[in-house]
């Protein structure tokens, strides 16, 4: 069908943005980029050189918006259709249509692995209540919010040890983070009130409550992350489909093998002995977790015994990490590409103990993963929610996203803020 072809077109162009951004981070950290680079140079093949620097985002987005230019030239005449143009962009339509993008390709990509294919309801109506940060985590995590973490890391990792000849590297650069910031903040610059101080107050509030309620028999995951966080995991049941996440989940494996040899301290070193080691620290860092969220509930000398520990432990680690930096070729720089390493590797494992979760909780590991799982969630929301606070400090943010979403409205002289407050004049005469 028709829908199936858009989808499929979706899903491709996605999936096309997801091998160039790994391709280039394979050049990155193999130094393939600059080898290849240089040697077009030397040897004049301006095409190779050229197709190693192409923007290719920046070519995608101007093919795609190609055909609607041309629709409105036709339609509108070449003026009108300028002018349209330009106010779709100033209306960020562009961020809609990019995040609309993730949102297809996540379902039917869901739906080729998993099956159980189900209707969505996308709330087509004119919207002027504001939806709590809570509950757009809860509607966007998975299909974009963890997408934009994978990104995210790959262009770190790309501008650290990347090579680009020229001004090419900008145009990647802001192309792929437009994407990542479209799918990171678009549910929330498309709120109405986003930017209100006091509903961000409450937002926060509510964000708190329903990260750390417990779940249970009759908890909904509208009430609690346990529960929506089980939710979130029952598309996973054939074998096939675990066989496919497991294979899909071991890319990011890649992250700590190239990043481990490109630290100073491992520096000329390409023994597999540095990756073994890396593993090691990992495994401590998880031990460590463990230890920090290992605290009793009720108040006794045994729970001020456990927080004095975590006390010294805290000490002992930023200690050890300032000598490591002061007495060895450890630098900073390295201990924050250590950090995008074992993000990525944390959430591999993370991925695969869900996606066996049987041998998991057989192994009697499943509380930990859970635990693990509710640390990335935080600082997820804790990366999107401090734009949001910054935001609204400042009153001007509020009244230019109400202008952005209500354009028409206001053109028309409607009174915006007595629609966004329920009207509550005429409510209380």
């Amino acid at each position: 069908s028709v829908g199936s072809f858009v989808h499929l077109c979706t899903q491709m162009t996605v999936l096309t943005l997801y091998i160039f951004l790994y391709g280039r981070f394979y050049l990155a950290l193999s130094g393939l980029d600059y080898s290849i680079s240089q040697q077009a140079r030397f040897l004049g093949n301006a095409a190779l050189d050229a197709a190693l620097n192409a923007q290719f985002l920046v070519q995608i987005g101007i093919f795609t918006a190609i055909p609607m230019i041309m629709e409105f030239i036709l339609e509108l005449g070449l003026m009108k259709a300028v002018f349209s143009f330009t106010t779709m962009q100033l209306q960020f339509c562009s961020v809609f249509f990019i995040f609309s993008l993730g949102t297809k390709t996540h379902y039917f990509s869901r739906t080729i692995l998993h099956g159980g294919a189900k209707y969505h309801a996308t709330g087509r109506g004119f919207v002027v209540r504001h939806i709590k940060f809570a509950e757009n985590y809860r509607l966007f995590s998975r299909s974009h919010f963890v997408k934009v973490l994978e990104v995210a890391l790959l262009l770190n990792v790309y501008i650290a040890y990347g090579y680009t000849k020229g001004g090419s590297s900008s145009f990647i650069l802001i192309s792929s983070w437009f994407l990542a910031i479209s799918w990171l903040f678009a549910p929330y610059i498309f709120n109405p009130s986003g930017f209100e101080w006091q509903k961000t107050v409450e937002d926060f509030d509510d964000w708190k409550t329903w990260l750390l309620y417990k779940g249970g028999a009759g908890v909904k995951g509208y009430n609690s992350w346990e529960s929506w966080w089980d939710e979130e995991q029952d598309h996973i049941r054939t074998f096939r489909g675990r066989i496919l996440e497991t294979i899909l989940t071991l890319r990011f494996l890649i992250f700590q093998y190239g990043i481990m040899y490109k630290l100073k301290i491992t520096v000329h070193n390409t023994s597999l002995a540095v990756y073994g080691f890396s593993w090691l620290v990992l495994l401590v860092m998880v031990l460590l977790f463990q230890l920090f969220t290992a605290t009793p509930k009720k108040e006794t000398n045994l729970s001020r015994f456990v927080r004095f520990l975590h006390g010294l432990l805290a000490i002992g680690i930023i200690a050890g990490i300032t000598l490591l930096i002061v007495f060895t070729r450890f630098t900073i720089v390295d201990l924050f590409a250590c950090a995008l390493a074992f993000i990525a590797t944390g959430w591999f494992v993370l991925c695969l103990a869900i996606t066996w979760k049987r041998v998991t909780k057989t192994l009697g590991l499943w509380d930990s993963v859970r635990e693990m799982a509710r640390m990335y969630d935080a600082v997820m929301g804790a990366i999107i929610f401090v734009p949001i606070v910054l935001l609204s400090w400042f009153p001007f943010a509020s009244t230019f996203q109400s202008r952005i979403l209500f354009n028409q409205a206001f053109s028309r002289g409607l009174e915006i803020s007595r629609i966004l407050a329920g009207n509550k004049a005429n409510q209380k005469a």
